[in-house]
C-alpha cells in the first residue's frame, strides 16, 4: 500500500471527535493511537483490542505523523 492510499484512511469529519483526525471515520483519533503506540503497545495488541481497526490503519496513523513532522516547524517539546 503506497504512502498515499494510507494517507487517505485519515479523515477529518468536524461532527467526528471534533474533527481530530481520526481513521476511515471512525471515533479513533490519530493522537490517540500514536499515545498507544508511544506507551510501548505492539500492533498486535491494538488490533486485539480494538477489532475494528486494521494493521493498514495504524500504518496510516505512523506515516500520518512522518508526514507532519515533515511540514511542520520543530520545536522543542516542553514536559
Amino acid at each position: 500500500m503506497t504512502n498515499e492510499s494510507l494517507l487517505s484512511r485519515i479523515t477529518v469529519d468536524p461532527n467526528i471527535c471534533h474533527g481530530k483526525p481520526c481513521i476511515r471515520g471512525l471515533r479513533y483519533p490519530v493522537e490517540f493511537l500514536l499515545e498507544l503506540l508511544g506507551g510501548g503497545m505492539t500492533f498486535e495488541q491494538i488490533l486485539a483490542d480494538y477489532s475494528d481497526l486494521e494493521t493498514d490503519d495504524l500504518r496510516a496513523v505512523c506515516t500520518y505523523a512522518a508526514h507532519l513532522s515533515r511540514i511542520n516547524r520543530v520545536e522543542p517539546l516542553a514536559v
